[in-house]
């Protein structure tokens, strides 16, 4: 009987790591280190720790006022890599929301905010 308890508990962990894993988590974005400029056009780059499903993503700038606009987006080089394509903006404070599939079906949504200057 305890092998059996022991087997199951033993599976259940096993699968607890596997749900872990399945969320995309960003593990990485260009903003860190290579800031917007006002009045520019520019690409963003997100990096996740899983392939994307980009078909079934969205990505917003979020800007003054709560105003949501849907952003052009391609897949990058690397997997699980986003290029976004950011419009010329003015300075200001804004954000990126983004909700984003991984490949086999999870959501993942989250906000990085960011500020353009001059």
């Amino acid at each position: 009987m305890k092998k059996i308890i022991s087997i199951c508990l033993l599976f259940l962990a096993l699968c607890q790591v596997q749900w872990a894993e399945a969320h995309a988590v960003i593990t990485d974005y260009s903003l860190k280190i290579a800031p917007i400029h006002a009045n520019t056009p520019a690409k963003v780059e997100l990096s996740f720790n899983s392939q994307i499903e980009l078909g079934l993503s969205q990505i917003f700038l979020v800007s003054k006022g709560d105003k949501h606009q849907l952003l052009s987006t391609s897949t990058g080089s690397k997997q699980g890599q986003i290029i976004i394509q950011v419009p010329p903006l003015e300075s200001g404070d804004y954000a990126l929301r983004f909700k984003v599939f991984a490949a086999d079906g999870h959501l993942t949504e989250d906000v990085i905010h960011f500020s353009v200057s001059k």
